[in-house]
């Protein structure tokens, strides 16, 4: 029998290590070396060698030649490409909730690369009201999706995406854009206040799924009703975010 567990454990650990490797290529889309991931996930390189040698065999890795060779493969974007459906899925109907408790438009975007691509809506009841278009992609740092998805990412990540985003444009404040997302880390609402668009308001929050997408559900406010009505979607969007993370 303690050969069998053994058989097990070394088993489980390898799917462990295969995981975090997985998840490191995931954070970083650029592609890393051997070398990179050997040192990021404290492993032998010669043990990562044959991890992303196995994955790439079955699809779930992409080698080529050079530094930043190894990226995820085709597999796993299959994979995400699933999971995002089934994502969609699961949060329609509490988008719906949010939708029918307030009668303001609800949207969800998932984060692609640098930026947060619209993926569904859900068309509020007010009359005046604001309205996305599916496909389109909104910034992080001026957007309560973009900013909610940043506090679900590593800190390291968060940092180089908001750096990224800011580069060239002094008058964005970075020290308060960090401020902000380490609070919602910490549990608050995403907000964009007049940011992203001049009389448009959004409050909001993210979610990891089991493959690491990052989703964020938001509500856009035209500017004029949002001083009315934002601890009440505070308050609705509190509770479902909670609901879910039950």
């Amino acid at each position: 029998m303690d050969g069998q567990d053994n058989q097990r454990n070394q088993g489980i650990q390898v799917i462990s290590r295969a995981a975090d490797i997985l998840r490191l290529l995931g954070q970083d889309t650029g592609g890393l070396s051997l070398g990179q991931i050997a040192t990021r996930v404290q492993l032998p390189r010669s043990t990562v060698q044959r991890i992303v040698s196995a994955l790439a065999v079955e699809g779930f890795i992409s080698t080529e030649r050079g530094a930043s060779g190894i990226r995820l493969g085709p597999e796993i974007q299959s994979l995400g490409q699933a999971a995002s459906s089934d994502m969609r899925d699961r949060l329609r109907p509490i988008m719906q909730a949010i939708a029918d408790e307030t009668g303001e438009t609800v949207d969800l975007a998932i984060l692609e690369g640098s930026a947060m691509l619209f993926i569904d809506q859900i068309v509020g009841s007010q009359r005046l009201r604001t309205v996305s278009s599916i496909g389109e992609r909104f910034p992080l740092t001026t957007t309560a999706n973009g900013k909610a998805a940043l506090a679900r990412m590593e800190a390291t990540q968060a940092t180089k995406l908001i750096l990224a985003e800011l580069e060239g444009d002094p008058d964005k404040p970075l020290a308060a854009i960090l401020s902000e997302v380490e609070d919602i880390r910490q549990g608050a609402l995403a907000h964009d206040e007049n940011e992203h668009t001049e009389g448009v308001c959004a409050i909001g929050f993210a979610l990891r799924d089991v493959g690491g997408d990052i989703y964020a559900v938001s509500i856009p406010v035209p500017s004029t009703r949002y001083p009315r009505v934002k601890d009440r979607l505070a308050e609705v969007m509190t509770r479902h975010m909670t609901s879910i993370a039950a």
